[in-house]
């Protein structure tokens, strides 16, 4: 024992471990159980609930105080000499840290502390709370981005202290970016782990390759702060309130978030986090927070007037008026004259389809968005479908791009199985009038599975299928080819779908081999009248016209291709050509 004894040691322990002494205490570790020491059998462990700070931690005397009446006997510690510092506890060397689903269990009157100890709940600190709620979002989510550092501190997983890790040195590891779990998933990029571990470790440390991405970056950043503020909600909700007037409105969503965690009942938070889900376009999810935050407390005003402002925007008068007549002083006259306006145009926008007025459609559903309907993806949807049957398919193309595109899912849980059945219908017949038929049949699809007694799903899904067939038939034939046979299977997709663009160019394109110039004029013709920024047909029709001698008329589309594409060769040389004749018939 003697020949142990610390005392009789020479120099400082940074030397001793230089030179592979086998007796030295070691530097307090930054993790749980991951760095290997020479010589295990002198080290003698300490419970974690001695104190081992003397002075500055709240903390760790408040767990001292708590914890000494309610565990048993402390195993027994060499004392350390006064000429060297007090060692720390050493807690199960090079044990690899447990996936979540592994993770120890407790009953709601446990914590977690001291490293998977029961101990009571009124006994856990802010160190326990924080550690039962990250285990707790290991389990429900399967992620482990927050790794503990010792029994009183958390730090985010690629951050841990001077510990050598790959793809950085130590000092920090300042590349190394993370997000946690309590992050909404659209800011947040997905880590992928094969086989349900991570790609690379270190002597038991769980490490992440560093991602440069400024989102990232300042997400992780936004973590560091919130677990910096100690977990208090309020303090969370200003920092966010910070990043949302900043414009940093990712950041302030992961605040609100955190806050929410912790405090999942103040109404506040909830009517936050739905400003920064609007601001990032996240309407329907937005509408979903608001309606919580009222259902937590009745009469608040500003949530009132939050929800009114989306339900506007969706495109529901009648809900934003019982809202904003709700909403007390955070609303005014205007608002509610407002979503009046808007309720006078969606009547005559429903009285026009039902007459089936396809212009005054169009008409209306202008005047609806431009009254606040700038999200409300049924009137954009209204348009595009008066479109298509006024055969200007492109415009329809247009209209749907420049409506909201929500997540099919979140579109189902707000407006229904049957209401989101409709709009996917719309959006198959744009498909599948723009060419894109395996995305058509994806959509009409799951639009039958949503509503099967929806009898215009079932028409168009037949369509679809007929058309799309048709055309895989025509392409196998002209590759081979066999003309006649692919401008035969053409036009039977056109039985089914007498204006689709692609089915009129490809069937062109048969009759151009074919000799017949005259007769894919007209199908080129036709497929730009539905869409008149067709290059492909454009292109095909002025190759014709050139063929049949008709110069001026192949010049002038050459021309407008050359605009639309200034770097397509092959207009190039065909503009050139044309021109060249012209002048050779000229004289």
């Amino acid at each position: 024992m003697g020949e142990n004894s610390p005392e009789k040691k020479s120099g400082c322990g940074i030397l001793n471990a230089v030179f592979g002494k086998r007796n030295f205490w070691p530097r307090r570790s930054t993790s749980t159980g991951s760095l290997p020491i020479n010589d295990t059998t002198n080290i003698k462990t300490t419970n974690s609930n001695t104190k081992r700070r003397r002075s500055g931690s709240d903390e760790a005397s408040f767990l001292n105080s708590s914890m000494n009446g309610a565990e048993g006997p402390q195993k027994p510690f060499t004392k350390p000499s006064p000429n060297h510092p007090k060692p720390p506890a050493v807690h199960q060397q090079n044990q690899v840290r447990k996936p979540p689903d592994e993770a120890t269990r407790t009953t709601p009157n446990q914590g977690y502390v001291n490293h998977g100890r029961r101990v009571a709940k009124e006994a856990v600190g802010i160190s326990g709370e924080l550690e039962s709620m990250i285990v707790d979002h290991q389990k429900t989510k399967g992620n482990s981005n927050l790794v503990r550092a010792s029994s009183s501190n958390v730090m985010l997983l690629g951050n841990l202290g001077n510990l050598r890790q790959a793809g950085g040195g130590g000092g920090g590891n300042t590349n190394s970016h993370n997000v946690v779990d309590q992050l909404p998933k659209t800011a947040r990029e997905d880590f992928l782990t094969p086989n349900g571990k991570y790609p690379n470790s270190v002597m038991g440390n769980v490490v992440k390759k560093p991602v440069d991405e400024k989102g990232k970056e300042e997400q992780s950043s936004s973590l560091c702060r919130a677990i910096s503020a100690r977990m208090d909600p309020e303090t969370l909700k200003i920092m966010g309130n910070e990043d949302y007037k900043n414009g940093n409105f990712a950041e302030a969503l992961a605040l609100y978030e955190a806050a929410i965690a912790i405090d999942p009942n103040k109404a506040a938070y909830r009517s936050n986090k739905s400003a920064a889900l609007t601001a990032l376009g996240r309407i329907l999810e937005a509408v979903f927070e608001c309606r919580e935050a009222i259902r937590i407390e009745p009469h608040y005003h500003r949530a009132h007037h939050r929800l009114a402002n989306l339900y506007l925007r969706l495109g529901e008068a009648e809900n934003a008026i019982y809202h904003y007549k709700h909403a007390g002083v955070e609303a005014d006259r205007d608002d509610i004259a407002k979503a009046k306006t808007l309720q006078t145009h969606l009547d005559k926008c429903t009285e026009a389809k039902r007459q089936r007025d396809w212009n005054t459609v169009l008409k209306e559903a202008d005047s609806t968005i431009n009254a606040g309907a700038d999200s409300a993806p049924q009137i954009y949807g209204l348009k595009a479908e008066a479109l298509l049957k006024l055969h200007r398919h492109q415009e329809a193309d247009e209209a749907l791009l420049k409506g909201p595109n929500f997540k099919v899912d979140d579109c189902t849980k707000y407006f229904g199985p049957i209401g989101n059945a409709s709009l996917l219908v719309v959006r198959a017949q744009v498909d599948m009038a723009a060419g894109r038929f395996d995305n058509a049949l994806t959509a009409i699809e799951r639009a039958f599975r949503l509503d099967s007694n929806n009898k215009e799903a079932n028409s168009v899904m037949r369509k679809a299928r007929a058309v799309a067939a048709a055309r895989s038939n025509g392409n196998e034939h002209f590759k081979a080819s066999r003309f006649s046979e692919a401008c035969l299977a053409y036009s039977e997709g056109l039985d089914h779908d007498p204006h689709n663009s692609v089915l009129l160019c490809n069937r062109a394109a048969c009759r151009s081999k074919l000799g017949h110039f005259e007769k894919a004029i007209e199908d080129c013709t036709h497929a730009l009248n539905v869409r008149p920024g067709y290059c492909k047909a454009r292109l095909r029709r002025a190759d014709c016209n050139s063929k049949l001698g008709k110069r001026e008329a192949s010049i002038q589309d050459y021309e407008i291709l050359q605009r639309e594409t200034p770097d397509n060769e092959e207009v190039k040389r065909g503009l050139s050509e044309a021109k060249m004749q012209l002048r050779k018939q000229h004289g």
